[in-house]
């Protein structure tokens, strides 16, 4: 059973509606600098298709749309734009051939590369404004908030069971 989140008070809800700012302005950042990426541009869903797809090699169209928390047919209108750029693949599973895996071509990795690049430059542009003791604070806090912003978006590690049959098989 999931814990309750907390509720945060003092400096800690400070934080969280200083993040949600943030987060809100680097959306309209990205979307400003969506124009200059390599072509096709995709929407910010398809991107975060892109990003979950990335960090889940080969995984089925089900537990994207779970980890998404979208409905399966616009996971798979999703898919499909993504696919007809260039940017995945589908293929039938080799577990279960009804259901389909969805990887990320090499141009889908590209484009995912160059999009980091320019937004890890203008992040640089605006951190270098900050004072240097602020930004090595701001690396080490966004480190932690990274592992726990990513953790519900990743698939569990094979159990030593699954592990072991796959090797021996």
């Amino acid at each position: 059973m999931r814990e309750r989140p907390i509720r945060p008070s003092g400096p800690v809800a400070s934080a969280v509606l200083e993040v949600g700012e943030l987060i809100e302005l680097l959306e309209v950042v990205w979307e400003r600098g969506r124009d200059t990426v390599c072509a096709p541009p995709v929407s910010s869903a398809q991107a975060r298709v892109l990003f979950v797809i990335e960090r889940n090699e080969e995984i089925n169209l089900s537990t994207l749309g779970r980890l998404l928390g979208a409905a399966p047919p616009s996971v798979t209108r999703l898919c499909d734009r993504l696919q007809a750029v260039g940017f995945l693949e589908r293929n039938p599973s080799p577990a279960d051939r009804r259901e389909s895996q969805v990887r990320l071509t090499a141009r889908g990795r590209a484009y995912l590369r160059d999009l980091r690049s320019r937004r890890q430059e203008a992040l640089a542009e605006a951190m270098a404004a900050m004072p240097e003791a602020s930004r090595a604070a701001l690396a080490v806090g966004l480190s932690d908030l990274l592992d726990a912003v990513a953790a519900p978006l990743r698939l569990p590690a094979p159990g030593p069971a699954e592990g072991a049959e796959s090797r021996t098989a």
